[in-house]
């Protein structure tokens, strides 16, 4: 018997009982369904993330205080205060590895413009910040280095922060009262967007850190740097001076521990894509399941179809089928089911990562090989559960299925 004839038959054995049949994918549609739709929500993570790493720069490190233990109590990264303005125009000077440096401080308070107010991060930095983290300014101008030693009253607004105090109309030349101490907008940044993990890259004030630092906290320390390398290959050197001179400056000795921790985008790159993929692969284990659990379901409905159709199989066998063809018959009733299941799975789960993208504005891609790794893994399983259901009936002596009532 021809493949295609024992294909027709058995579709024509499925569509006796079509609620049955679509019953029985329906566990291998929501399973490839689901798969699809975690890896499509996964791999949108991990390229919406390393995006926002490479906006920062490759070539980008990040130098924070460490931590120190006082009565047993020991404290968080930043509990240690010996990092200085200094530190950060030693830095900027002393290693070749070095681009630029920006000393930083932050704080969070309450901005008033007129009769409107918004709680927003104030972060005190300098004009190096706009190279390094290659931010733009839209309107207006942003503080030059001789604002920062006047530690003038200036201050430039993230995207968010103009609309939320200003709507439409133009900051620029504006006062915002920080703190109820008054500053002037000397411009806008252009909109950034998400910084991931929920925050928002344009929700914040940028001021001079010397008025940050006087003003606005009353410290003389600095909280951290942000350091550009000349080059993303120069990063491990640029790791390399930093620490030496930091030893040298805060009087380190050897195999004492060190006051400060420096972090790299490499590095961050590197571990968000791990999580990323080790949680993309918990979730696609997880939803793989249902793949196993429609791939019992194909089993059972197709042991029912062996014992249903007892009579049947001997009357084929009596008039001169062989075994591999009853064999061929019924798994190709199960590669059907499967099929079938693999396709509406497909859809559907392509169709669920567009929903989620559009309704929870997450980041999905839906990689042609997560649908080929989903669809062949369900058309494997149904082969896998459907082939004991198969060797059954075609194990089945002829005489005793004609017997059968």
């Amino acid at each position: 018997m021809t493949p295609l004839a024992l294909f027709g038959l058995g579709l024509q054995a499925l569509t006796r009982n079509r609620m049955r049949s679509a019953l029985t994918t329906l566990g291998i549609v929501i399973g490839v369904a689901a798969v699809i739709a975690t890896l499509a929500i996964g791999e949108g993570a991990r390229e919406q993330v390393q995006a926002q790493i490479r906006a920062l720069g490759a070539n980008t490190l990040f130098v924070f205080p460490g931590t120190q233990t006082a009565g047993g109590a020991r404290g968080g990264m930043g509990s240690i205060t010996t990092m200085t303005p200094e530190d950060a125009v030693a830095v900027r000077t002393e290693c070749p590895a070095v681009d630029a440096v920006a000393p930083m401080v932050r704080t969070t308070a309450q901005v008033v413009a007129g009769n409107t107010n918004w709680s927003t991060a104030v972060q005190g930095t300098s004009p190096e910040f706009t190279t390094i983290r290659q931010w733009s300014v839209d309107e207006g101008v942003f503080f030059t280095d001789s604002d920062v030693r006047g530690a003038a009253k200036v201050a430039v607004l993230g995207a968010e922060v103009a609309a939320q105090l200003f709507g439409t109309t133009d900051p620029v030349g504006l006062t915002v009262r920080i703190k109820d101490i008054p500053f002037r907008v000397a411009g806008v940044l252009a909109r950034k967007g998400g910084s991931g993990m929920g925050g928002n890259n344009d929700d914040v004030i940028l001021v001079p850190i010397t008025t940050a630092q006087h003003r606005l906290l009353g410290i003389t320390y600095i909280q951290n740097m942000l350091v550009s390398a000349v080059s993303e290959s120069e990063v491990p050197n640029a790791v390399t001076q930093i620490t030496e001179l930091l030893h040298q400056r805060h009087r380190i000795h050897a195999g004492e521990p060190d006051d400060f921790i420096i972090r790299t985008q490499l590095e961050a790159a590197q571990t968000a894509e791990q999580t990323s993929k080790t949680m993309t692969l918990l979730l696609s284990s997880i939803a793989a399941v249902s793949l196993i659990v429609g791939g019992l379901g194909i089993m059972n409905i197709m042991l029912v179809s062996v014992t249903e159709r007892t009579r049947e199989i001997g009357i084929r066998r009596a008039i001169g089928a062989r075994r591999s063809d009853i064999l061929l018959q019924f798994l190709a009733e199960a590669a059907f089911l499967s099929f079938a299941g693999g396709m509406m799975g497909v859809v559907l789960g392509v169709a669920t990562a567009r929903i989620v993208s559009q309704v929870a504005h997450w980041s999905t891609h839906v990689a042609p090989e997560s649908i080929l790794l989903a669809f062949g893994f369900a058309t494997a399983v149904g082969l896998f559960f459907g082939f004991y259901p198969a060797r059954r009936a075609s194990g089945l002596d002829p005489v005793e299925a004609l017997r059968y009532e």
